[in-house]
């Protein structure tokens, strides 16, 4: 992208202030940024763990009832996934329209709009992984060096998300009422992805559909490298990557190319 030397300084400036400005003057700061997926983690825990006694094969477990503790761990790896891709995507159609000042500022890069949001919901990832190590070390007995491959496991899906943003934000422009759309296919997209249950929890003959869902292959390949500790399915990443390269640069030429009337909707 043009003038990406003076772009980047101005991104991670916006981003560290979208970190700190959503939590001024709140009691706990930045201590939400945890509290919230943990408060999901105990109500999903509640709901598929201990009511509808759902669990995960945990490879090399010594368990084979698999506790509520390691199901817990499990299923906090995904949610860290869900909520990168959740947080970016429900604010992605008023980026715009929270920031019409900008709009109007020929010298302002508003494409950035999206990528800080991007920026912000990986930060809150990285505190929650954090904790969840602490957790699966645990319970576990211990953290799998595969561990340091997380980031390489996420990139693909924060490109995705991205290209997605730059449409949402574009559109919610000239038809607002995509901010009401979102939420409820945000949560239809949680309950049919891999973060509540696995994969072979599925008939068979479903199970390869299972990926079309953009969730499947990003919650799957981090709970391996995080929780299991075993390689991710690279084919099915580097598919997964290529996707989201495409979807990263329609999103970006159809941002720049709707950005024209934005002024005239605002």
């Amino acid at each position: 992208m043009a003038n990406y030397s003076k772009t980047m300084p101005l991104l991670l400036s916006l981003t560290r202030r979208e970190i700190t400005g959503r939590y001024r003057g709140s009691a706990f700061g930045l201590l939400w940024s945890l509290l919230t997926p943990l408060f999901m983690l105990a109500v999903y825990t509640f709901v598929f763990g201990f009511v509808m006694k759902s669990r995960w094969s945990v490879p090399s477990a010594t368990n084979t009832e698999h506790s509520m503790a390691e199901f817990s761990v499990v299923l906090f790896s995904g949610l860290i996934v869900f909520q990168v891709f959740s947080e970016v995507l429900s604010t992605a159609p008023s980026l715009v329209l929270n920031n019409r000042n900008y709009v109007k500022k020929i010298v302002f890069p508003i494409h950035i709009l999206p990528a800080i949001s991007v920026g912000a919901a990986l930060f809150h990832a990285c505190v929650s992984l954090l904790v969840l190590l602490c957790f699966a070390g645990f319970v576990f007995g211990g953290i799998h060096l595969t561990v340091i491959l997380a980031p390489v496991v996420i990139a693909p899906m924060a490109v995705m998300v991205l290209g997605v943003a730059w449409m949402l934000a574009a559109v919610g422009v000239y038809f607002r009422d995509i901010g009401l759309i979102v939420p409820p296919v945000l949560t239809a997209t949680l309950f049919l992805s891999p973060v509540l249950f696995p994969r072979t929890a599925l008939p068979v003959g479903l199970q390869p559909y299972l990926s079309l869902n953009p969730l499947a292959v990003p919650v799957e390949s981090f709970r391996n490298v995080v929780i299991f500790g075993v390689q991710p399915n690279w084919t099915a990443l580097g598919s997964y990557l290529l996707v989201s390269i495409l979807v990263a640069v329609l999103g970006y030429q159809f941002f720049q190319t709707t950005r024209r009337g934005f002024a005239d909707v605002l």
